[in-house]
């Protein structure tokens, strides 16, 4: 008998030792992410045949201590390669892991492939070839620390190729990996199941394969273990045989319980390619159907459901996620009482808006991803029933009532006042509950959620359980469709960071600021290219500059140019370090209809230009960062230390009846009022009248001061 591994994805070397004892493997043992057992050679061509669980299975030739590529190349040396293949086979080394000396793959590669040709060209023989592109025969070396193991992959390629899928849709399961799925689901073979979001099918598919008794590697052209020396033709021979007697006969012998459901069109017809390529396409029907609002299939009685949802990589994706699991939970409990559940995610958050209660949950990775597939009995509990509805609806359950009833109030008490003050966008919620850190905005009929950081104190999994929450209980309260819910990260930045780009949707929508017409954008930057909280002091600035040269810096998007231009500014000119925002700035002007040579656009960096600028104006606007550092500016800057460094500045172009107004979001910011009077400057701090009702929880959001030459 030969020494054998088998390998799997991690969680599944118990499921995997049982199909290998089924097979007739001997002296079974689970590894970390697989299993080693012996068999006889047959067997072992048995086990690679019909496996549905194993990605490789590796004829293990030797094991050894690595702790250098010395004893790498020893320990490759010290295999006979000549008794176990022919030189003239194409080979290729597979390397899979390193150690603190060998911390590259490719080297360890090239160290196992020189010790295979030494073993050759010392023996007289011609090296054999090395093909990247067709290798009819595999090496595999395995390294976990300081332990190797070196053999020869029996499949050649990996075990999930069934030969059915050509194509799929996107982040399609691996067939081993979804053939674990039904195993693990509750489903037998017998009992119908339905895939009510089923992508390129390949659940389905190999639920029907173990129904149809269809061996998973059936339709493989070549294996590895075929170029193996003592390859046994005629015991291969027999074994594949038997398998097609046996898939020639099974479909015939399995009734159509199989339903897959699949929204896209395109998608569904691989799917049904697949499933034909797979010989049981007979016994899957597929149907275009949403999940949101599938129906149970006829002769579907307490079968099971199995799915794996999408759970999305980008956050900019998960409110509409929450409704998906939320609508399909819905549908669950209302059109398939008495049946099983099994779903399959990486976000426990996501499932957890299917609002049931698991009965069972298997931990499994996959890929890199850490997953869960939650088995759930569905009960009729909860549904009530509608007087002229069919099937009825669901009673809602209200997420996170303390929020909510939060957020309800705060609605209440802000929307008639938006209304009344003509505006577009207001914020809704900013962290008024310390456990629900994070600000809600409307534009229009979008909300944008912006979680803040959670304290180092808050474990991980509690803050994205909590913002799941907000999102579900901000949906379910505003009645906001999910794909105008926009979700955003807010972590403590610095400088110019606040406007690093997100994504490049370039979806913009245009607002209403007290007649002030100002583009804005949801979904490409951290912030939407309007500071809601200094809102009353654009509004100031557009009632200052009647007739007057206006001067904005740090402008950002110019929205404050805009009030100015609107508000009558004699000339406005708007600074600032981008392109992107300045030309942002431009656009904005131009939906206002403030075209024209008045009105300069300067791309400088603002500490720079002040200093050199020679112009004088009548009313100046200045909102800088905090703390900057950028690589752009040629030095650092604080507000706290440098302020009065801005005013020596400014005092220059600043005419003899002139005004600064000048704004910034340093809590406990200090004026320096000492120096500023030896300026010859004075301050008053109108902070109090520049913070909108919207933002009168956090009083400290921004200060902001008006600064005019002293009298006298």
């Amino acid at each position: 008998m030969n020494q054998y591994l088998a390998i799997t994805s991690r969680g599944l070397e118990n499921l995997l030792a049982q199909e290998l004892e089924q097979l007739g493997a001997q002296q079974i043992k689970v590894v970390h992410a697989g299993v080693r057992f012996k068999a006889e050679q047959g067997t072992a061509y048995r086990c690679c045949l019909w496996t549905r669980l194993a990605s490789r299975i590796i004829q293990v030739l030797g094991e050894f201590t690595v702790r250098d590529d010395m004893d790498l190349y020893l320990g490759a040396t010290a295999i006979n390669w000549p008794s176990y293949f022919h030189f003239n086979t194409r080979i290729i080394v597979d390397f899979n892991g390193t150690n603190r000396e060998i911390r590259n793959s490719q080297y360890g590669a090239m160290k196992v492939k020189d010790a295979i040709v030494d073993k050759f060209t010392k023996a007289d023989l011609p090296r054999p070839s090395i093909d990247r592109v067709r290798p009819e025969l595999r090496i595999h070396m395995r390294l976990s620390g300081e332990n190797g193991i070196l053999g020869l992959d029996m499949a050649g390629s990996g075990l999930h190729q069934r030969g059915y899928r050509t194509d799929a849709g996107k982040a399609p399961l691996r067939e081993t990996h979804a053939a674990a799925l039904v195993l693990k689901s509750g489903w037998v073979p017998g009992k119908p199941l339905l895939d009510p979001m089923c992508g390129s099918g390949t659940l389905l598919i190999e639920a029907a394969m173990i129904a149809a008794d269809i061996a998973p590697g059936l339709k493989r052209k070549q294996w590895g273990f075929e170029f193996i020396s003592d390859f046994d033709k005629e015991a291969w021979m027999e074994i594949h045989a038997e398998a097609k007697v046996k898939a020639r006969r099974g479909p015939a012998n399995v009734e159509p319980l199989f339903f897959g459901r699949e929204k896209d069109q395109r998608v569904l017809s691989i799917a049904r390619d697949n499933a034909g390529r797979a010989g049981v396409s007979e016994l899957i029907q597929f149907k275009q159907e949403d999940a949101t609002q599938l129906t149970c299939p006829e002769g579907f009685a307490e079968g099971v459901i199995l799915c794996n949802p999408p759970y999305g990589e980008r956050l900019g994706t998960t409110p509409e996620l929450i409704s998906l699991y939320t609508l399909f939970g819905n549908r669950l409990k209302l059109a398939f009482a008495g049946s099983t559940a099994a779903i399959y995610s990486s976000s426990n958050e996501l499932l957890s808006c299917l609002r049931m209660r698991a009965d069972k949950q298997f931990k499994l990775r996959n890929g890199a991803l850490d997953c869960v597939l939650k088995t759930y009995l569905i009960s009729a509990g909860g549904v009530k029933h509608v007087e002229g509805e069919q099937e009825g609806t669901l009673e809602e359950t209200q997420v996170a009532p303390d929020f909510a009833n939060r957020l309800k109030k705060n609605i209440g008490k802000l929307s008639k006042w938006a209304n009344k003050e003509g505006l577009d966008c207001y914020r809704l919620y900013d962290a008024d509950l310390p456990d629900y850190n994070a600000a809600i905005d409307k534009y229009q009929d979008y909300l944008v959620i912006q979680e803040y950081a959670a304290p180092k104190s808050i474990p991980e999994e509690t803050a994205r359980r909590r913002l799941m929450d907000v999102m579900r209980a901000a949906i379910q309260v505003t009645g906001v469709d999910t794909s105008k819910v926009v979700l955003k990260v807010r972590e403590r930045q610095k400088g110019k960071s606040q406007y690093q780009k997100l994504s490049s949707a370039e979806r913009h929508m245009v607002v209403d600021e007290y007649g002030v017409k100002l583009k804005v954008n949801l979904f490409d930057y951290l912030d939407t290219g309007l500071f809601l909280d200094h809102r009353i002091t654009r509004r100031k600035l557009g009632e200052m500059a009647e007739g007057k040269d206006f001067l904005n810096l740090f402008a950002y998007t110019g929205s404050a140019t805009c009030h100015a231009a609107c508000g009558g500014a004699k000339s406005t000119t708007t600074v600032d370090m981008s392109n992107t925002y300045l030309r942002w700035a431009q656009e904005n002007m131009e939906l206002n209809g403030k075209v024209g040579r008045q009105h300069q656009f300067i791309q400088a960096d603002c500490l720079q230009w002040l200093q050199e600028a020679d112009g004088s104006f009548d009313l100046i606007f200045i909102d800088p960062p905090t703390f900057s550092n950028s690589k752009r500016m040629n030095q650092s800057f604080d507000v706290q230390r440098d302020h009065i460094m801005l005013m020596e500045n400014l005092k220059r172009m600043l005419r003899p009846n002139g005004q600064i107004v000048f704004s910034n979001n340093k809590r406990h910011f200090k004026m320096d009022f000492e120096k500023l009077e030896a300026l010859g400057l004075q301050a008053q701090n109108i902070s109090d009248k520049t913070l909108p009702l919207d933002f009168g929880r956090n009083k400290h959001i921004h200060n902001c001061w008006i600064i005019t030459h002293k009298e006298g």
